[in-house]
C-alpha cells in the first residue's frame, strides 16, 4: 500500500508536550469566560446608590455578572494571607487545582450520578472544602480575616458598580434580565 502524495494529518507530538499544550489551551479558553477586568474597574461605571433597595439590586446583579471575578479576588486575598504558612499554602494550592478543573476550566456542567450539578453548588462545595482543609492547618485567624476582607472588597465593588451598562448574553443574560424586570415591576 503506497501513500505517495498524501499529506499527514498532523505532526506526532510527545505525550507530555501534547498534554501541556492541551492544558494551556484549556486554561486560555476557561479564563476567557471571565468578565474583563477593565470592565470591572471603569471609573465612569462607579457611583453611590441612591437607596438601600438599589444597593441590594446592584449586589445581586453584579454578583451574578462578575461571579468568577469575585471568586478569583477572594481566593487571591486568601492566597496572600497564607504566604507565611507553607503547609497551609500547599493545601491551598492543592485545592486550587480542584477549583481550576471543577469550576474555572470545565466545559460543561458537573454531572454526578447522571444529574447535572448547578454552578453555584459546585462553588459552594469547593469553598467549604477549601476552608475546611485550611482550618485543619491551624490558620483559623488568617482564614477568617482574609475571607472577611475579600467579602468586604467584593461587596464594596458590587454596591458602587452600576449595572445599567452591563451587557449579558446567553442563559445568564436571560436570567438577569428576567430578575431585573421582575424586581423593577414589583417595586413600582
Amino acid at each position: 500500500m503506497t501513500t505517495y502524495g498524501t499529506i499527514p494529518a498532523g505532526t506526532p507530538v510527545s505525550s507530555s508536550l501534547g498534554y501541556i499544550s492541551f492544558a494551556s489551551e484549556r486554561i486560555r479558553s476557561g479564563l476567557g469566560t471571565l468578565r474583563p477586568w477593565k470592565e470591572m474597574v471603569q471609573l465612569r461605571s462607579l457611583s453611590v446608590p441612591a437607596s438601600f433597595a438599589e444597593a441590594f439590586q446592584r449586589i445581586r446583579t453584579n454578583a451574578a455578572f462578575f461571579r468568577m471575578n469575585y471568586v478569583i479576588i477572594i481566593l487571591f486575598i486568601l492566597f496572600l494571607s497564607l504566604l507565611w504558612h507553607p503547609i497551609s499554602l500547599i493545601v491551598f494550592v492543592a485545592t486550587m487545582a480542584a477549583w481550576l478543573f471543577l469550576y474555572f476550566l470545565r466545559d460543561g456542567p458537573v454531572v454526578i450520578l447522571g444529574r447535572s450539578i448547578d454552578d453555584r453548588w459546585v462553588m459552594a462545595v469547593l469553598a467549604v472544602v477549601t476552608i475546611g482543609l485550611l482550618f485543619l492547618t491551624d490558620v483559623t485567624v488568617n482564614i477568617l480575616v482574609s475571607l472577611l476582607i475579600g467579602v468586604v472588597v467584593v461587596l464594596a465593588h458590587s454596591v458602587v458598580r452600576i449595572t445599567e451598562d452591563l451587557f449579558v448574553d446567553g442563559e445568564d443574560g436571560a436570567r438577569l434580565r428576567l430578575r431585573d424586570a421582575a424586581s423593577s415591576s414589583f417595586s413600582t
